[in-house]
C-alpha cells in the first residue's frame, strides 16, 4: 500500500514505520515485519467480520443459525485472509522494485495496511508508476481469481465458506481502487507523481501530488465528521501525514544530493584507543558530547563505540575492560560522498555515526545530528535568515 522513500536522516524526514515490528519471515534476504498495532486490529476485525457473517447468514436466502463462536471464527478467517492479501500487495511491490534496480529493506504489516521501504527507488519515473501501480492491480486480480473460485465450487448448502469467498474478494477489490487515490502514502499518489515527474521533476511534482493528498485527508475527515466514522479520521490522518512527509523526504533528498560529505562532517582526527579502558572511553565520550565515538588502533580508525553499550558494563568492572570488547565495525564513507547516499548507508547498516575517511586516515564522523544541522542551515537559507552555507572542512595536519 505504502513505499517509503527512507533517508535515514531522523524522525523529521523520514517515517520510522517499523519501530514497534518483529520479524515473522523473509523473502530474497528482505524482512518481513508485522507491526503490533496489527496484533490489536486482528481481535477488532475479527468481531466486525464476525458480526457480518452472523448478519449475513440471518438474512440469506434460506436463512442459517450459526451457533456460538462459529460467526467470530469466519470472520477471523477472512481477518487473516485480508491480512495475507496485504502481504500479496505489497510483495508486487517489492518484486518489480528489485527487477527494475531498486533495493527493498523491509516490509512492514500495519493496522492501515502494508510498508514497503525502498531505500533506492528505479531510476526512470515509468518504472516508479508501475511499481506503484502494480500492488493495487494484484489486489484487483486477486479478488477477481476469488470470484472465479466461488464460481467453479459447487453448491453447498454450507453457507459460510462461500460467503467468506465473497466477502474477501470484495475487500481485496476495495483495497486495490481505494490505493488508487491521487493520495500520498496510497500508490495512485506515486502514480501521480510518477506522471507528473517527467515535466515538472520529482520536487515540484512531489509538491503538487502531496498536495491533491492533502486535499483527499480534508475531504476524508470531513465525511468521517459527517458520519461520525472514527476509521475515517484514521485514514484521515494516516493520509495527511503521508503526504507531509513524502514531501520532506524528496525535498531533503533535493539538497542533500547537492551536498558533500565533507560539508556536513564533524572534523575528527582521533579517537577512542581500542586498548582504553571502559571508563576512559565514558568520560572521552561525555567530553565529546557525544552518544559514539569512533575506534582506532594507533590512530587507524577500526570502527565505532557508544556510550550505551559502555553503560552496559557494571561499574566495578569498567576500569579493567576495555573498548576493544565494544568495539563495532566501522562504516566507512568518503569525504567526496553525497550526503544523501552518507544517509543511505546509514539507514542499511544502522550505525550511529559513520566514519569519513581521506587516503586510508580519519577525518571525521557524519551523524543524524549533522544532516539535520545542514538541511536546518539549508531551510535558514531558502528564507533568507542571516548566515550562509560554509565549508566546514577544517586544516588538517599532515
Amino acid at each position: 500500500m505504502e513505499l517509503l522513500r527512507r533517508s535515514g536522516v531522523s524522525e523529521e524526514v523520514v517515517m520510522r514505520s517499523t519501530r514497534g515490528a518483529f520479524k515473522v519471515a523473509s523473502f530474497r534476504g528482505i524482512p518481513i515485519r508485522l507491526h503490533y498495532s496489527l496484533l490489536l486490529a486482528l481481535p477488532l476485525l475479527t468481531l466486525v467480520f464476525g458480526s457480518v457473517v452472523r448478519q449475513a447468514a440471518r438474512t440469506a436466502s434460506v436463512p442459517v443459525e450459526l451457533p456460538g463462536v462459529v460467526p467470530f471464527l469466519w470472520g477471523l478467517v477472512v481477518a487473516v485472509g485480508l491480512f495475507a492479501s496485504v502481504l500479496l500487495h505489497e510483495m508486487a511491490h517489492v518484486f518489480y522494485a528489485l527487477r527494475t534496480g531498486g533495493r527493498v529493506r523491509s516490509i512492514t504489516l500495519m493496522i492501515v495496511g502494508g510498508v514497503s521501504e525502498v531505500t533506492e527507488l528505479p531510476r526512470r519515473h515509468r518504472d516508479e508508476v508501475l511499481m506503484a501501480l502494480v500492488g493495487p492491480l494484484t489486489s484487483v486480480v486477486l479478488g477477481v481469481l476469488l470470484i472465479g473460485l466461488l464460481a467453479v465450487l459447487p453448491e453447498s448448502r454450507i453457507f459460510t465458506p462461500r460467503f467468506a469467498l465473497s466477502y474477501l474478494s470484495g475487500l481485496n477489490i476495495f483495497l486495490g481502487l481505494f490505493n488508487l487515490l491521487p493520495a500520498f502514502p496510497m500508490d495512485g499518489g506515486r502514480i501521480l507523481r510518477g506522471l507528473l515527474a517527467g515535466r515538472m521533476g520529482l520536487v515540484r511534482a512531489t509538491r503538487v501530488a502531496s498536495g491533491v493528498g492533502k486535499g483527499f485527508a480534508g475531504l476524508f475527515f470531513l465525511v468521517g465528521l459527517l458520519t461520525l466514522n472514527p476509521f475515517l479520521f484514521v485514514i484521515a490522518f494516516v493520509v495527511l501525514t503521508g503526504a507531509h512527509a513524502e514531501a520532506q523526504q524528496v525535498r531533503a533528498r533535493a539538497v542533500l544530493e547537492k551536498l558533500r560529505v565533507e560539508q556536513v562532517m564533524t572534523p575528527r582526527f582521533h579517537g577512542v584507543e581500542l586498548d582504553t579502558s571502559v571508563a576512559e572511553a565514558l568520560a572521552d565520550l561525555h567530553r565529546a558530547r557525544r552518544p559514539a565515538l569512533p575506534a582506532t588502533e594507533q590512530d587507524q580508525p577500526v570502527g565505532w563505540v557508544e556510550v550505551a553499550e559502555l553503560l552496559r558494563v557494571p561499574e566495578p568492572e569498567r576500569a579493567h575492560r576495555t573498548v576493544r570488547e565494544l568495539c563495532r565495525k566501522a562504516v566507512v564513507v568518503s569525504p567526496e560522498d553525497d550526503v544523501w547516499s552518507a544517509a543511505r548507508r546509514m539507514v542499511e547498516a544502522q550505525p550511529p555515526l559513520l566514519l569519513v575517511l581521506e587516503r586510508g586516515r580519519l577525518v571525521g564522523t557524519v551523524d543524524g545530528n549533522d544532516i539535520n544541522a545542514a538541511l536546518a542551515l539549508h531551510q535558514a537559507s531558502e528564507e533568507g535568515r542571516p548566515g550562509g552555507w560554509p565549508r566546514w572542512r577544517q586544516e588538517r595536519p599532515a
